[in-house]
């Protein structure tokens, strides 16, 4: 049997890549750089000046500390992880405020923040419908949220590096990684695009995966692999035509999407794959 789900409240003492800064600070160059084009940002680097930040599940704060030196004027870093935010408030408590709060039940008044990211955390929550439920309402009208989000139907498991991990129901993905020697039980829940869809049902989201791979350089990345494989992936991600791409789309293994509360183009120069609005239900 399954055990029951709880939240995971000390999630970076057995999650070591939460403590990994060269990481999460790379993840965080490439959050701004997708925030900037979106926001059509004048100053590359103060992106998001003037503006009221919010990390949802920043743990050790890496991420939150990024944002705040990318310009904003008031930076949270909100976890239920205590140990992690501990070491936050150690390190970047001078400019970021740090708060031991749920996702589901945020700090903030109704309109507040500017700026909201979710970075590959809704899968560990016990209820992520509930955190975007307050998201969207403390997320101004003219709000920006950036979301990593993982695909039940990526191939590759990326926490523990099984195979069709998230395919399988509860109890087989259980069976799975004690197999393996990777955990006792296997915690995270995934959903298809469709199912991230219906989570974002009440914003207006627009799909920055293609972008991001096809043009690495501009939002704060390498290419997918080194040298010419590397080279010659870029290129063809360049120029494929975009229905070849949306065909992908189903086993992509993580998407990177911006929501608003209200309707809102991208305000960034032209890219060889532009982003495209999400259909959400």
């Amino acid at each position: 049997m399954s055990r029951q789900r709880a939240a995971q409240l000390e999630y970076s003492e057995f999650q070591s890549a939460m403590l990994d800064e060269e990481k999460r600070r790379r993840k965080a160059a490439k959050i701004i750089a997708v925030l900037g084009h979106f926001l059509g940002a004048q100053d590359p680097a103060r992106p998001l000046a003037g503006l009221t930040v919010a990390d949802i599940g920043c743990s050790a704060g890496f991420i939150a500390d990024e944002l705040a030196g990318a310009g904003a004027s008031r930076t949270f870093g909100v976890d239920i992880d205590v140990p992690g935010l501990r070491k936050a408030a150690d390190r970047f408590g001078e400019r970021v405020e740090f708060v031991c709060a749920d996702g589901g039940a945020l700090p903030f008044p109704d309109g507040s923040i500017d700026v909201l990211v979710f970075n590959h955390i809704y899968e560990h929550v016990v209820d992520p419908d509930a955190v975007i439920k307050d998201m969207h309402r403390v997320l101004s009208d003219d709000g920006v949220l950036y979301l990593g989000l993982g695909n039940r139907l990526g191939v590759m498991e990326p926490h523990y590096k099984l195979p069709f991990l998230s395919y399988l129901p509860p109890a087989a993905a259980d069976r799975y990684v004690r197999a393996f020697g990777r955990a006792d039980s296997y915690y995270e829940r995934f959903r298809t695009r469709g199912g991230l869809r219906r989570m974002l049902r009440d914003f207006h989201v627009w799909d920055y995966t293609f972008p991001v791979l096809a043009s690495p350089e501009q939002f704060a990345g390498g290419e997918l692999f080194p040298g010419a494989v590397g080279r010659a992936a870029k290129g063809t991600l360049e120029r494929a035509p975009r229905t070849a791409l949306q065909a992908l789309l189903p086993i992509v293994p993580t998407y990177l999407w911006v929501a608003t509360r209200r309707p809102r183009r991208p305000r960034g120069p032209a890219l060889p794959q532009p982003p495209e609005p999400v259909r959400t239900p």
